[in-house]
């Protein structure tokens, strides 16, 4: 069963969807999320309540590490490059150029930049724990002002 729900967090509504007792998605914008998922997606809140609850405690910096089962959908780069991301710990930053080392292709800084833009579960894989080699925040899909927030809620100083 496919299914999904809003829920409001301190850095606005998401969107939550997943699948059986995966979850596959946070979107950042709930309307344009909504129009990505297909009509086999039912709204039910309560399958996402471990997800929400998770969300909530982690916005109240009660919670360092989630337990929730993933199902990102993507290449066979992108999986490798999100699998780095989850391995960094709460309040901790590495650079692109980092993860290009970790994933063992030094010279793919921009292919990971690629494939941290395109994390379909942000948050939860935390692609906003990598900043430029120069300590720049660079890019996010949600936007700096929420990078920012994340980082700064996890005790980075900006």
């Amino acid at each position: 069963m496919k299914y999904y729900c809003f829920h409001k967090t301190k850095i606005g509504k998401l969107l939550i969807a997943g699948e059986d007792n995966l979850l596959t998605n946070i979107f950042f914008d709930a309307k344009s999320g909504l129009k990505r998922l297909g009509e086999e997606y039912t709204e039910d809140e309560s399958k996402c309540l471990n997800v929400t609850t998770q969300l909530d405690l982690y916005f109240e910096g009660k919670l360092r590490n989630f337990q929730i089962k993933l199902d990102p959908v993507g290449t066979e780069f992108q999986i490798k490059a999100w699998k780095i991301l989850l391995n960094i710990p709460f309040g901790k930053t590495i650079s692109y150029k980092n993860q290009a080392y970790l994933l063992k292709n030094p010279k793919a800084t921009r292919a990971i930049g690629g494939a941290n833009g395109k994390n379909p579960i942000p948050i939860i894989i935390p692609c906003h724990r990598v900043i430029s080699s120069d300590g720049k925040l660079g890019g996010y899909g949600g936007g700096k002002s929420i990078k920012k927030k994340l980082l700064k809620l996890e005790g980075y100083k900006i």
